[in-house]
């Protein structure tokens, strides 16, 4: 079986993250591409897309928000994730269990007793008024008949078990708003797909092709930690006949898609900025093909990263229109040169081009 190592690997998931080259399709079609980005901090999906897309215009994605052609919902690993309609409607169902399970992993003690499904009978039956409600406010029109779970523990269970979505202007462009969830059906007019009865799993085959599509090659155990779902080798085993397979370094088998991209090792990749909590990181159990060990715990604490030559290199933040870059080593000259030339692009994307200003520590502007 072919060995792929990190650097085969690290330009797979280049590609097919769309950060080796910036492309000319839609935001939406980038947004399904990509399996949605992650977006539990709501401005951070604007410079992931930038990175990703040529002439990038803010508006577009804002107006897909608006127009309700992308939602921002819970979803993989029950966080906060920009998909698109149509992904949200044929996928909730799938993530269900999962969500339900995860909430009760924290406040499993404050809900012990609880009928889950008379509490989630409860919770659409109040929402049905069309209202948008945050998740406090639900929980506090449900505390009389449930008060001793308390209202952080009743929310985060009623966000599980009622599909939502959460309203523009929350993740409209330099819009700060907070969280004002609607029930999925309504706002988009149609129903969530049902899980298949026959015992099948075609929502779960659909993942796994479209994980491998955005992230292959890649293990079972990465697919599981993307999406946040331990029951899809049923799925994987359905489709063993369509995928091929590889090793990586350690071993471990890598499940693929026969035409998926996998560029040569030497292709040459470019500096890119990366929002906070970006999939192309996140999406992955065994991370070392973009990330070091010993820098992991960047991924998880919402530090923005730079990419140098595929891998981060630096982490990033910005002030008064000014980029920082703060390198996690040693930059060669030319790789400060081309950090500083895309930084100073970001920083006039931030300001709407008031502003070309980078700092890189250790050198001049």
């Amino acid at each position: 079986m072919t060995v792929l190592d990190n650097r085969a690997l690290n330009r797979a998931t280049l590609a097919r993250q769309l950060l080796l080259d910036r492309t000319d399709v839609p935001v939406i079609d980038a947004v399904a591409r990509l399996g949605g980005l992650q977006a539990q901090e709501p401005q951070e999906p604007f410079v992931g897309l930038w990175s990703r897309l040529h002439g990038f215009d803010p508006a577009e994605l804002s107006e897909d928000l608006i127009q309700r052609r992308v939602v921002r919902t819970h979803l993989m690993r029950r966080t906060v994730h920009l998909v698109t309609a149509d992904d949200a409607l044929a996928w909730r169902a799938r993530h269900d269990a999962m969500l339900r399970q995860r909430v009760l992993g924290v406040y499993r003690g404050e809900l012990e007793g609880t009928d889950l499904d008379e509490l989630a009978a409860a919770g659409r039956a109040a929402m049905a008024d069309g209202r948008p409600r945050s998740m406090t406010e639900l929980a506090r029109e449900l505390a009389d008949r449930w008060p001793t779970p308390g209202p952080r523990a009743l929310g985060e269970m009623l966000m599980a078990l009622v599909p939502v979505a959460q309203l523009p202007p929350r993740g409209v462009w330099r819009t700060k708003a907070g969280v004002r969830n609607a029930p999925l059906s309504s706002l988009l007019g149609r129903e969530i797909d049902p899980l298949s009865p026959d015992g099948t799993d075609p929502v779960g085959q659909a993942l796994v092709r479209r994980y491998l599509a955005a992230f292959g090659p890649a293990a079972s155990a990465d697919l599981r930690a993307w999406c946040g779902l331990a029951g899809l080798p049923a799925a994987v085993a359905a489709l063993r006949d369509e995928l091929i397979t590889f090793r990586d370094e350690r071993g471990r088998e890598l499940l693929d898609l026969p035409d998926a991209p996998r560029p040569d090792p030497g292709t040459p990749a470019p500096v890119r900025f990366l929002p906070a909590f970006d999939n192309a990181i996140l999406g992955f159990q065994d991370r070392t093909r973009i990330i070091d060990d010993a820098h992991r715990g960047l991924s998880v604490a919402g530090a923005r990263v730079v990419l140098v030559d595929g891998r981060v290199a630096a982490t990033w933040t910005v002030e008064e229109g000014t980029v920082t870059v703060t390198p996690l080593g040693r930059l060669s000259r030319a790789e400060r040169a081309e950090v500083a030339e895309e930084g100073r692009a970001l920083a006039a994307f931030l300001s709407d081009k008031e502003s070309h200003r980078v700092q890189i520590s250790g050198s001049p502007r």
